[in-house]
């Protein structure tokens, strides 16, 4: 065998077990705590917002208080807030828009929707409905808004932000 070769091997399999080395440390490194932060400040934003028990909406210049539901799908929508939508409508009961974002759903079939009730459609309809009704749809739940008046027929501008 020639020479050159045998001093080869060693030299690239000691390059081989470095690179492995730093790759896995890499990998296992802590997070960066910032230490002049209190616990609370260093929790993660998902704790966070699930424990938000309502936000508000402003439905054509109109602020109403939106009771959330603790879920996934609701804790993505407050990621993406404040949102600025303009909502169509449907059937006479409903308003829609669809979102940039899929967001996680937590499906289910209500049989019966009550007028307030926010829900998103699929992974990325958020519907707000102003009328009472029976259904046979599939929506995850997102939260509730009391006395929510008859938003009537067109569009409505949206304005969801966590005061």
């Amino acid at each position: 065998m020639n020479k050159e070769l045998k001093i080869s091997i060693p030299i690239l399999i000691v390059i081989i077990i470095s690179v492995t080395v730093t790759i896995i440390m890499m990998n296992n490194k802590e997070p960066d705590i910032d230490p002049n932060l209190t616990p609370e400040t260093n929790q993660s934003i998902d704790n966070q917002e699930i424990t938000m028990d309502k936000i508000y909406i402003n439905i054509n210049g109109k602020k109403h208080e939106l009771n959330l539901e603790k879920n996934s799908t609701t804790s993505a929508l407050l990621k993406l807030l404040p949102l600025d939508i303009s909502m169509s409508d449907l059937n006479g009961n409903e308003k829609y828009a669809y979102l940039d974002d899929s967001l996680p759903t937590n499906v289910y079939s209500p049989k019966h929707i009550e007028a307030g009730d926010v829900m998103l459609f699929g992974n990325n309809c958020l519907v707000i409905f102003y009328k009472s009704f029976d259904t046979n749809y599939d929506y995850s739940k997102i939260g509730h808004i009391d006395n929510l008046p008859e938003l009537g027929d067109g569009k409505i501008l949206v304005k969801i932000n966590a005061e």
